[in-house]
Order: C-alpha cells, then sequence, then structure tokens
C-alpha cells in the first residue's frame, strides 16, 4: 500500500498539519524535527503531499494557462506562436510559474470544457475562435485573463496590435504600386471552406477576429482606390501552414484573369504563394506576394510583411497577469507595427 501523510505523521508521532508543514512551510518547524519527518517519509517511501492539491488547496497552481485554437503541435511549429511563447516563458521564469498549452477544440462546449478543467492561475488567450464564449467561461471560474486583441470592455486587459490598420499599411503599398487585381489570402476564411477562391458577401461574415481584421484592412486600402470588396478575390488556405498556402495560391490556375499581387494574412501562407508561384514560373513569378508578421524567414526569402513584435507581445501579456497595473488603462497595452518592404512585391508588370 501506498504510504500516505497520516501515516508518517503516526510515524513520528506529530499531527498531519505537521507533516504538511514540513514540506510546504519548513518555518514553522524547528530544524531537527523536520529532519525527523522527512528521514522517516523518505524511510517509508512517502514522496511528500500531491503538489496540485496543496496548490489548489491555498488558491495558487502557479502555471499560466495560454489559449489557442489550433493543435497541440502548432505551438511548437508555427514561427510567431514559438516568439510569442517564448516571450511569455521568459516573465513566467521570473515569476517562478510555469505554462500550460491548452488547445481548445472546435467545437463551444469541448473549448468551455477544457477551460473549465485547466488548473491555473490565470489564462492568456492567445487566439481563439469563440472568444467571447471562452472569456466568459473564464469570468466564470473567476480567474484573471489577457488577450491578445484589443477589447470594447474597459476593465479587461490586453496586448495587441491594430491589426486592421496593419493590414490597410501593406495594401495601401500594393495599391501605390498600381495593383487593382489582388486575392487575399488567409486559413480557413470560413467554416468548412475549400481550398482556393470564395465567395465571402461580407468581411463580416469572417469568424476567426484576426483574419477578419486582417482581410477588412485590405479591403479598406483598395476600396479607397476604387476596388469594391466583391472585386477582390478571397482565397482561403486549410490551415496556418506553408504547404496550405501553396495549395490555395495554386488553385488561381482556374481564374480566367488571375490577381497581379497575392496579400497573405501570415508569412507562413505568403511563404507558400512563393512557393507555388516559383514552381509555376513564367509570368506567375510576377505575382507581388506579401505577407504578416516578419518571422525570420521573411528576411531570407526577400518577403514584404507587416513586423510586429512577438516576444514583446507575449512577455507583456504575461506581465499584466503576473504583475497587474492598478490603473485600468495600463492594462490595455497597443503595440506598434512596421511596413517592412522588401523584393517580393514589385510595380504592377506591364503587359
Amino acid at each position: 500500500m501506498k504510504p500516505t501523510l497520516r501515516a508518517v505523521a503516526e510515524a513520528v508521532g506529530v499531527s498531519r498539519s505537521t507533516v504538511s508543514n514540513a514540506y510546504s512551510r519548513p518555518d514553522q518547524l524547528s530544524t531537527e524535527l523536520r529532519r525527523r519527518i522527512l528521514d522517516t517519509a523518505r524511510q517509508m517511501g512517502y514522496p511528500g503531499p500531491d503538489p496540485t492539491a496543496r496548490s489548489l488547496r491555498r488558491g495558487f497552481v502557479g502555471a499560466v494557462g495560454v489559449l489557442f485554437t489550433s493543435r497541440l503541435s502548432y505551438a511548437f511549429t508555427d514561427p510567431f506562436a514559438v516568439r510569442f511563447l517564448t516571450g511569455i516563458a521568459e516573465a513566467a521564469e521570473r515569476h517562478g510559474s510555469s505554462l500550460l498549452l491548452v488547445p481548445l477544440p472546435a467545437d463551444p462546449a469541448g473549448a468551455g470544457k477544457a477551460v473549465e478543467n485547466a488548473a491555473v492561475d490565470g489564462f492568456c488567450v492567445y487566439c481563439a475562435g469563440d472568444e467571447e464564449g471562452i472569456l466568459d467561461t473564464i469570468r466564470g471560474r473567476g480567474l484573471p485573463f489577457v488577450t491578445t486583441a484589443a477589447r470594447p470592455r474597459a476593465g479587461d486587459r490586453w496586448v495587441g496590435i491594430d491589426e486592421r490598420a496593419a493590414a490597410r499599411s501593406v495594401a495601401e503599398h500594393l495599391a501605390g504600386l498600381g495593383h487593382r487585381r489582388v486575392a487575399l489570402l488567409g486559413d480557413d476564411v470560413l467554416s468548412d471552406a475549400a481550398t482556393g477562391p470564395l465567395r465571402v458577401a461580407d468581411v463580416a461574415d469572417v469568424p476567426h477576429p484576426t483574419t477578419r481584421e486582417r482581410l477588412a484592412g485590405f479591403a479598406d486600402a483598395f476600396a479607397a482606390v476604387g476596388v469594391a470588396w466583391p472585386e477582390l478575390t478571397i482565397l482561403s488556405a486549410p490551415g496556418n501552414t506553408r504547404a496550405a498556402g501553396a495549395a490555395a495560391v495554386r488553385a488561381l490556375d482556374a481564374l480566367a484573369e488571375p490577381p497581379t499581387a497575392v496579400l497573405a494574412c501570415s508569412d507562413v501562407l505568403a511563404l507558400g504563394a512563393l512557393d507555388a508561384l516559383a514552381a509555376a514560373g513564367g509570368p506567375r513569378r510576377a505575382i507581388s506576394v506579401t505577407g504578416f508578421d516578419d518571422i525570420a524567414e521573411a528576411a531570407t526569402a526577400g518577403l514584404t510583411t507587416v513586423r510586429q513584435p512577438g516576444e514583446e507581445k507575449g512577455r507583456s501579456a504575461a506581465e499584466l497577469l503576473f504583475d497587474p497595473p492598478a490603473d485600468a488603462s495600463a492594462g490595455q497595452i497597443l503595440l506598434p507595427t512596421t511596413l517592412v518592404v522588401r523584393t517580393s512585391s514589385g510595380p504592377l508588370p506591364r503587359s
């Protein structure tokens, strides 16, 4: 039979709370008594109180949950996600805490259960499809949270960028180069959307908030030069991967008039677009491509993109959880972005 805390207490002749204090509050015991308790526990094979149960009893788990709507492997393979998590991890180390990665199932009920069952002290909502439902579940648990997108509620804490304005900046760059026939590329633009061009009645119909804001920013810039939303080609990739981006762009071959530029909602998708266009050769190689994030490979590929501070976003989000400011407005941080122009974008090709 597995030895228990009670058994150790009886063997030493002390109370169970005294044995517990030997592990969690050693300053409450004399050096001799604590040594006797730990020696007896070791001889009996008792490993010590369960750390999770002990943490929950004192209302502190020592972990922050990071929520995202992707497979667990996404956290280790997506370049921007890795940068973001690096920033969170650096802050967690300084505060003696750890991270719990919580991938959210697509169905709201499953996502809610994942949030309810996570043993954490608070949450960082990295990307969540049904964000309002997720936040309601977190509020129901009475736990603090920080999101990575601006929130309308005054008391909510968030660290983000102006997604729409940042996307508009790169679209204005292409519009200024003369591009009017363009394709906008996002992952899973609509639920269960097929790979390739699709009809989207209105940008408001796009369910994922980040994709929606970036597509809206692209559309703003082209509307300003007379290109309405229905005139834009919308491409949906089955996931935010390089292969998915390439597959979506290959579908442009079915169009009678292919676009002269592709604006991707992420660098990973943009790199896939460059792969597909390079393989196609000929006029396709002249199509301009832009991305978003400025991951390390973007510079190597000469990708024009929007730079946002990934590590800083993660660090700032974690700090708002570990050390929340007294002033509510200080808990809302808008980070800067920068348009980085490289060789993947150029003037409208002459016919």
